[in-house]
């Protein structure tokens, strides 16, 4: 068939010619009885549309300027932050370095991401420029400056948190005076996502249980921000199709390896502790709801299996007695060092941990979408206001969350199911949808659960198997 770009006009006589094939084809295809629907284009993406959409920074600010509670509580948690006041100064590097043996200099990462998230969204609530020039500040000094993550196994989650973190930091400032959005993206494209990319595909030469479920995680959440960031589709279906085919622990059916009677299911870390078992919820809540300002459902997957685990969870760290299912996977890399672990009963280790995650969740499944979360909501009323970075502790367990979700996700009861801003399994949009009910399809739980990996603070120092590529020997894990 005969093509043409958009700067070319056609002559009379190929439209005739063009006329007659596409009747041709028609008249065959009536003949055999088949109809070809055309293809729609792909929607656009939803800006902003990582953890905020323009409507709920919309309800904030209403809330927030009506004194509404909770709304005015959390924002008194964010504007006493001392990362969200207009005069913090930036402190970019060249090159960050967590675990391995050189200067350990994230923690200037991390700081400098929250304070430019939440001065950003200060800005965004209040519309004071003094917030949005500290974050715009912020953004540009490290997209000028930063060349490289790097470190031991544990680069992989300074490029995975802090990555998806920074975007959406970027995200909120799109199209503010001054923000160089395109040298931002290109530091998220050269620098982190290649490290979370690498780690999806080849899991530092490791086994593939030997990865605790947060890790995929951190790394999904930023390849799916830095797709919706960088309007890149096949950055967003890679991470989506891992959430639900993947074969490490982070794919659904893997973290959340088993459901129990009476709504509650088994999250992969609930054997090894409840910090990090309270970090993977906190991670897939952050990529359902970066999902769903996308209109995919990633929440309502295999019928609330989310829902499901973080109950699970919330109800052990409430005090409360869980199922457990024995849960056995092997550590190490092959050809360097192995070994097989047995949790038998959900771990003691940091039970009752208080993350800034339960508000988010609490109010997609209860308030969005009508279901019933006893256990979540019971734990958002025991953090209380939520606050951020810097509120929970100076080392990197503290930073793991953006955190301020009684400000950000909270919201009045739907009269109905509301649907993601477009139909769920398409990629992004804008635009309202028809509903876009959870997935149903049930059946038995993943057979290859579980894989450790030693933590520092919330995530610990890595020291997993087979490092890739000329990398060190590498000791077991510590549990």
């Amino acid at each position: 068939m005969t093509q043409y770009h958009s700067n070319q006009r056609p002559s009379r006589r190929s439209l005739l010619k063009l006329a007659g094939t596409v009747g041709l084809a028609a008249g065959a295809a009536a003949v055999s009885g088949m109809t070809r629907a055309t293809a729609a284009p792909a929607p656009a993406f939803a800006h902003p549309g990582l953890l905020h959409a323009q409507a709920d920074l919309d309800r904030i600010a209403a809330k927030v300027n009506a004194g509404a509670q909770p709304y005015l509580a959390g924002w008194q948690r964010l504007t006493a932050n001392r990362h969200a006041q207009s005069g913090w100064k930036a402190n970019p590097q060249a090159v960050v370095y967590r675990g391995g043996d050189a200067s350990q200099n994230f923690p200037t990462l991390y700081n400098d991401v929250h304070a430019a998230y939440q001065n950003a969204l200060r800005w965004r609530v209040s519309g004071d420029r003094a917030h949005g020039d500290a974050a715009r500040d912020i953004l540009n000094a490290w997209s000028g400056t930063l060349k490289q993550v790097t470190g031991s196994a544990d680069r992989f989650l300074a490029a995975g948190i802090q990555g998806y973190q920074f975007a959406n930091a970027a995200e909120l400032m799109r199209g503010y005076p001054g923000f160089d959005l395109d040298r931002f993206k290109t530091m998220m494209l050269q620098v982190f996502y290649p490290v979370c990319d690498d780690f999806l595909r080849h899991h530092n030469g490791a086994f593939i249980t030997n990865y605790y479920a947060s890790w995929d995680l951190l790394a999904l959440c930023c390849v799916f921000a830095a797709g919706v960031l960088c309007d890149d589709r096949a950055k967003v279906d890679q991470a989506v199709e891992y959430y639900r085919n993947g074969a490490g622990n982070g794919s659904l059916r893997h973290a959340i390896p088993y459901v129990h009677p009476g709504g509650l299911a088994q999250f992969q870390e609930s054997g090894r502790d409840q910090g990090h078992c309270t970090l993977s919820v906190g991670l897939m809540g952050a990529l359902c709801e970066m999902a769903w300002n996308q209109g995919i459902d990633l929440y309502g997957e295999d019928d609330n299996r989310f829902l499901k685990g973080a109950e699970y969870v919330a109800k052990y760290n409430l005090g409360e007695d869980v199922p457990f299912t024995r849960l056995t996977f092997q550590q190490g890399a092959p050809g360097v060092w192995s070994k097989t672990v047995d949790d038998t009963a959900p771990s003691a280790d940091g039970r009752g941990d208080l993350r800034p995650i339960w508000a988010m969740i609490r109010n997609h499944y209860v308030n969005r979408r009508g279901l019933a979360a006893p256990y979540s909501t019971a734990m958002a009323a025991k953090v209380g206001a939520e606050g951020g970075g810097g509120d929970y502790g100076p080392n990197s367990g503290g930073f793991d969350q953006l955190g301020f979700g009684t400000l950000a996700f909270t919201r009045d009861n739907a009269a109905a199911q509301v649907p993601p801003s477009v139909p769920a399994g398409s990629a992004a949009g804008s635009s309202a949808g028809p509903s876009a009910g959870p997935s149903a399809s049930a059946g038995a739980p993943a057979a290859t659960p579980g894989a450790p990996q030693a933590p520092p603070h919330r995530l610990g120092r890595a020291r997993p198997g087979g490092p890739p590529r000329a990398a060190p020997p590498v000791a077991p894990p510590t549990r």
